[in-house]
């Protein structure tokens, strides 16, 4: 989650610019840069690496870097790996720009201003736009941007300087946050209310598609039409810890919250023609459709995404889908070789079992695949190919918006395979791909509505065991969830089949045994509420997390979580956000550390 900070007033900026860019490395990063007017132009500076390497940078080399007007970023790497010259602000002596969000169509931009002459330095898709606005730019900025705004298409937030205005920033916002911060005499933007709390407390909400223009430290704010708007001033009252999270009390639960916005950037950039398209990474249809098997390698919460994927892919495209734990793949001596194709799925991109797995595959002829979060990283630099998940940086050691990523990649993975193996029609192919672009606003919903789940919690703080069970995509979920909980509550909690029960773990169920039932496949209901029924038969309190048009009696479950109605097949994708905030909020009623677990780290990078 990249970060942006810019600043007009009457005090040096380059000093603001830095001071307010540490405020945001709490979102994680791998370069930074700003570009401020100095000396009758636009001068940058900018490296791969930490503020502290920025810093050492400007004074050996920029030391005549000063000015009372510029702008600032932090990078994590999307397009191009980290590098200083992938590193923003983007641009030229004219125009410099920076960037947070995914440009969709940059490939096009491209090719459209290569042929006008324009040379690329940069593997970003920032260039593309900062060249577009010097492509387009006729001495009227707002005209300028209008016409750029017009044709870009994807997520931004953007922070943009011309050469011919030395006291001016320009800023606007789609789908990515950018606020309009407003001191005596100064103005700022940023991509968080923490770059600016050192300075002012008042700021402006920059809505969709509103165009702010900063100048001689004063704010005002356009629609796209260019209309002035009077626009709400917000005043800050968190602390700095508190402004950090977002006003959220733990990373954790941001991250929860953020995930309607990651599954957006993840999925948004990959679909072509109403289909997916991983061409990106050389994964094209026939290439797909050739494989004999697929494996996928992994460990905890990304091992639980492989089994929501091995679920959706032989469902639809036929081929059988291994899911090994990392751990163990190699000292099983795996059948795998040539025509095989092995999916290695990590947040960090670092975890040791899994690049030593992915190792092994490589050696024994089959295709890898890696689905990853941390561009550059060592597991995607090894493979054959790499699907980079948008999720941005998490810093809660609990997993959450990484495994929704990745599950959505599972699931665009497996609607192209089914297409391109015609177990699927090209209508239905559209039709699964409109349904899973639809998540993001309903997951926002069930997000919106977290009292139920709070509920759930008060019902399980004092518990000392638990158990979840579910059936097909609901027991894969229903594993994620249980190790969600026990991860940050330290209540001991297991996952079962739920057919599974009466083969002997049904032995443990008493009246402080709670279970949890995940159960919102239509077709597997009525056998797992024969299951929930056995349970409370026997003195067990019963939560059930279903479709919210289901009826469930009394002598079924004590509570019941309802979700919105979405296709049975993509429910995981809404029915993980209920089961991460039940562990949360039981981790907060037992008084847990909840973004830093006892005995966990967020990159296991030993074996």
């Amino acid at each position: 989650m990249c970060g942006i900070v810019g600043y007009v007033g009457k005090r040096d900026c380059t000093q603001i610019l830095l001071d307010s860019l540490s405020k945001l490395e709490y979102r994680g990063y791998d370069s930074a840069g700003i570009a401020v007017f100095s000396g009758g132009g636009i001068k940058t500076c900018k490296t791969m690496g930490r503020i502290a390497d920025l810093k050492e940078k400007i004074n050996s080399e920029c030391s005549d870097l000063c000015g009372s007007c510029g702008i600032g970023h932090t990078r994590w790497a999307t397009h191009g790996e980290p590098s200083d010259v992938n590193s923003h602000p983007h641009g030229n002596a004219e125009i410099s720009i920076v960037h947070n969000g995914i440009i969709e169509n940059y490939q096009k931009i491209k090719d459209f201003l290569i042929k006008r002459g324009y040379v690329f330095e940069s593997q970003t898709d920032t260039e593309t736009v900062a060249k577009l606005l010097d492509h387009y730019y006729d001495g009227d900025p707002m005209e300028t941007i209008r016409k750029v705004l017009g044709e870009i298409e994807g997520s931004y937030a953007l922070g943009i300087i011309f050469k011919d205005f030395p006291d001016r920033i320009y800023a606007v916002r789609k789908d990515s946050p950018l606020i309009v911060g407003v001191g005596e005499d100064e103005a700022f933007i940023a991509s968080d209310v923490p770059a600016i709390l050192k300075y002012t407390r008042d700021y402006y909400l920059l809505e969709q598609d509103e165009i702010a223009v900063l100048d001689n430290g004063k704010a005002q704010i356009y629609d796209k039409h260019g209309a002035l708007l009077e626009k709400e001033l917000k005043t800050a009252d968190w602390d700095m810890e508190a402004a950090e999270k977002g006003g959220y009390e733990h990373f954790m639960l941001k991250e929860i919250n953020e995930q309607p916005d990651a599954i957006r950037q993840t999925i948004s950039p990959r679909i072509s023609d109403g289909i997916p398209c991983f061409e990106e990474c050389g994964l094209t249809a026939e290439k797909l459709a050739a494989y004999r098997n697929i494996f996928v390698v992994a460990c905890g919460t990304a091992m639980h995404a492989g089994l929501v994927g091995k679920y959706v892919i032989e469902k639809l495209a036929r081929i059988p889908v291994t899911v090994d734990v990392a751990s163990e793949f190699r000292y099983r001596d795996p059948i795998i070789g040539e025509g095989d194709l092995v999916i290695i799925v990590s947040q960090s991109g670092e975890t040791a079992d899994s690049l030593e797995a992915l190792k092994l595959s490589k050696r024994r002829g089959a295709q890898t695949l890696a689905i990853v979060n941390v561009v550059g990283s060592s597991i995607a630099r090894e493979a054959d190919m790499v699907i980079y998940t948008h999720a941005g940086p998490e810093i809660s050691v609990a997993s959450t918006k990484a495994y929704s990523v990745q599950i959505a990649v599972f699931y665009m993975l497996a609607f192209l395979l089914a297409y391109s193996r015609k177990q699927i029609s090209l209508e239905e192919c559209k039709r699964l791909t409109a349904v899973l672009e639809s998540v993001p606003e309903k997951l926002g919903e069930i997000l919106k509505s977290e009292k139920t789940c709070q509920f759930v919690a008060s019902q399980l703080v004092n518990s000392e065991n638990l158990l979840y069970i579910g059936r097909g995509l609901d027991y894969a979920l229903s594993m994620e969830g249980s190790l969600k909980l026990k991860e940050i509550s330290y209540i001991h909690s297991e996952s079962y089949a739920a057919g599974e029960l009466k083969h002997g773990t049904i032995s443990l169920v008493t009246e402080s045994m709670p279970v949890i039932a995940v159960a919102t496949q239509h077709d597997l209901f009525e056998k797992t509420v024969s299951n929930a029924k056995e349970v409370k038969a026997r003195g067990g309190k019963v939560i059930i997390v279903t479709q919210e048009d289901t009826e469930v009696g009394d002598d079924v479950a004590d509570h019941k979580i309802g979700l919105p109605s979405i296709d049975d097949l993509l429910m995981p994708m809404l029915t993980v956000a209920p089961l991460q905030l039940i562990a949360y909020y039981t981790s907060v009623l037992r008084g847990n550390d909840v973004d830093k677990p006892r005995n966990l780290a967020k990159s296991v990078t030993v074996e």
